[in-house]
């Protein structure tokens, strides 16, 4: 039986020499692919009860977010970059490499004492679901855990959620 490690494709020197690049599109042209991530991500969330609302982060984390969601029967409340959502929001503002970046959520997405998941592809450094996990208790959430289809050991980004239960389906050791 085949892992979800063997529909990533990995793409040597991407973008720049001594990357490996894992490449997820290669887990979505596969229904096998697809339905085993999905699936093994399910896992990872663990008990529907334990749950009452799914977060995925733009854009693949609402791919795999999505379908969860539906899957457990719990509401889908989008994270988005700056000013790509139409009503009231809240913002955090977080560090990149180079420079800084603000994602938002509609400001009525999550109730006080809801219990929330997380979810995206990748973990890298962690900045952007550190600032998601801000915003959602800014609005009175609980995460009760962040889901990863992949993890970029190598990068940290378990650091920066320090605290947390934090799950991937796939580790790489390296960047």
């Amino acid at each position: 039986m085949k892992k979800v490690e063997d529909y990533v494709r990995t793409i040597p020197d991407f973008p720049e020499p001594g990357i490996m690049f894992r490449d997820v599109t290669s887990v979505l042209a596969d229904a096998d692919g697809l339905e085993l991530a999905i699936n093994e991500m399910q896992k990872l969330v663990g008990d529907p009860d334990d749950v009452d609302v799914i977060v995925g982060l733009e854009s693949r984390g609402f791919i795999f977010g999505m379908p969860l969601a539906y899957n457990l029967h719990k509401p889908f409340v989008l994270v988005r970059k700056k000013g790509k959502l139409p009503c009231e929001t809240i913002e955090q503002t977080y560090d990149l490499e180079y420079g800084s970046a603000t994602i938002e959520m509609h400001k009525d997405s999550i109730k006080p004492g809801q219990k929330v998941v997380v979810v995206d592809d990748l973990i890298a450094t962690g900045g952007t679901v550190a600032a998601a996990v801000k915003l959602i208790e800014k609005l009175g959430g609980t995460v009760e855990k962040c889901v990863f289809l992949m993890e970029l050991a190598g990068l940290n980004g378990r650091e920066k959620l320090e605290g947390y239960d934090v799950a991937s389906v796939i580790s790489y050791e390296g960047k």
